[in-house]
């Protein structure tokens, strides 16, 4: 059971927000991150990492945290902006914007490992969070089920990259699709390496 909040609740400390982001690897689509507010005393044994749970599990309990949930909000960073501001930048934001986005109060934030500027509240950057702490977990898996959601959505208009099955990380098959159908602007990150090599390919030979 996850339950690394539970040593902070006091009666200064009754709502805990944890939040964490999905998609960090990939050379193709956004980077996600929710932020999750359970009740005091909350348990759901089956909540876990979201990276240790299969698709069907995590769309389940994502039905079940935003039932369970006091409050809960995930937002989205495009490739575009993650190419202005880089990667680590753009999942700060998006767990601070998720945070502000939260319609309710909380006491203390935990965060899988990434620390946040926030004056208001202490923060906890827990290493592995989305191991031990319940509310971490959950928005691990708001966030992975956000951004896998996202991505068979742009596989549909994009049917020839199969962003439904490699969901935009640098997989094999995904750099061969990429070699020979090229980067989709707005959707690829030019920042990352394997799409950065091409573009510059690219130029180099007009």
């Amino acid at each position: 059971m996850l339950d690394f909040e539970k040593k902070y609740y006091s009666k200064d400390i009754n709502f805990i927000a944890g939040t964490d982001e999905a998609g960090r690897g990939p050379i193709a689509g956004p980077v996600v991150a929710a932020a999750v507010i359970f009740p005091k005393g909350y348990k759901n044994d089956d909540i876990n990492d979201s990276k240790k749970l299969t698709a069907k599990k995590r769309e389940a309990l994502e039905k079940i945290i935003k039932q369970d949930a006091l409050a809960y909000a995930v937002t989205f960073i495009s490739a575009k902006e993650i190419d202005n501001i880089n990667i680590y930048e753009a999942s700060r934001k998006a767990m601070i914007t998720s945070l502000h986005n939260l319609k309710h109060k909380y006491d203390m934030v935990i965060t899988d490992a990434m620390p946040l500027p926030m004056e208001a509240c202490k923060v906890i950057p827990l290493i592995k969070g989305d191991a031990k702490s319940l509310a971490v977990a959950a928005a691990s898996i708001l966030a992975k089920v956000a951004r896998d959601r996202y991505m068979d959505e742009l596989d549909k208009k994009y049917p020839k990259y199969k962003f439904k099955d490699h969901k935009g990380y640098p997989t094999r098959e995904h750099l061969k699709l990429l070699k020979e159908l090229g980067p989709i602007e707005k959707e690829y990150r030019f920042s990352y390496k394997p799409v950065r090599d091409l573009r510059y390919q690219q130029l180099t030979l007009l």
